[in-house]
């Protein structure tokens, strides 16, 4: 037991409550996220110095794709959910399924939803499909991290037990001190990957198209697969191969997809010249 333990702020869940309707902090940060990345993504197709020349998309391409993209996110990351961490529970409980506020989303069941909603607007509009997914990669952290934070304000998918001077005791984590790992992951999944991306971009990255797809997918990968070493493993699932968790085992082949899409990038040399 470490010397001092951080007592876990007295979070609700529940921000206001009308009747029978209420509004959660988890719902928040999923609309607040993509209304961020809505906007951010509207100001970079705007700058025509990142893409050596006008952007291959309108910014009214963007508002209608913002639809499409966030059901990829929604339905992915709930079926990639349901699949990958808890199918047998599902299973015996479909009408569960669909109860969204009861959290349970998985980011790589979401990343699937959305490059399938890429893939059809981009055909749909004509649209270069590699440009598309760049951009929406580029503003993708701003959404992981308040997704992580509202993780760590519901008291959820806490870290593993730990004697680290910031260590908590969460509601429901038993009464061991663990990592506070959702705060680790907002940071490197969110704000870390965010400037990484950012200085990339404003580096010219845009004028190769897939490279921020690259970059994201490789940097997402290592940031989860190091901070999956301070969380706790899904109860269900536990540890698996050789001590992995199923984060790190997805984030494997989005690594190498990532690497794949970066060298393509670096190798058909720039698409547009400044």
């Amino acid at each position: 037991m470490p010397f001092l333990v951080l007592d876990f702020p007295a979070f609700d869940p529940v921000i206001v409550s009308i009747g029978p309707f209420a509004i959660r902090w988890y719902a928040l940060a999923y609309i607040f996220g993509i209304l961020l990345g809505w906007l951010y993504a509207r100001a970079i197709i705007r700058n025509e110095t990142l893409w050596g020349g006008k952007a291959p998309m309108t910014v009214v391409d963007y508002d209608d794709f913002i639809v499409w993209v966030t059901l990829g996110i929604i339905l992915g990351g709930r079926i990639g959910y349901v699949l990958f961490y808890n199918p047998a529970y599902f299973l015996a409980h479909p009408g569960e399924i669909l109860q969204l506020w009861n959290g349970g989303m998985s980011f790589h069941g979401g990343f699937a939803g959305c490059v399938i909603a890429v893939l059809l607007f981009a055909w749909r509009r004509e649209i270069p499909v590699l440009s598309l997914g760049d951009i929406t990669c580029a503003v993708g952290p701003i959404g992981l991290c308040l997704g992580r934070l509202a993780n760590f304000i519901n008291g959820e998918l806490w870290g593993r037990p730990s004697d680290v001077p910031w260590a908590m005791v969460f509601p429901n984590g038993g009464s061991q001190p663990r990592h506070p790992s959702q705060l680790y992951e907002a940071a490197l999944e969110g704000v870390v990957l965010l400037l990484v991306l950012t200085f990339a971009i404003r580096a010219g990255a845009l004028k190769r198209p897939g490279l921020v797809i690259g970059l994201f997918a490789i940097g997402y990968a290592l940031a989860r697969s190091f901070c999956e070493m301070f969380r706790e493993p899904d109860a269900q699932l536990g540890f698996l191969f050789g001590g992995l968790t199923m984060g790190m085992l997805l984030s494997a082949p989005l690594f190498l997809a990532g690497l794949s899409f970066a060298v393509y990038a670096l190798r058909q040399g720039s698409a547009r010249r400044s």
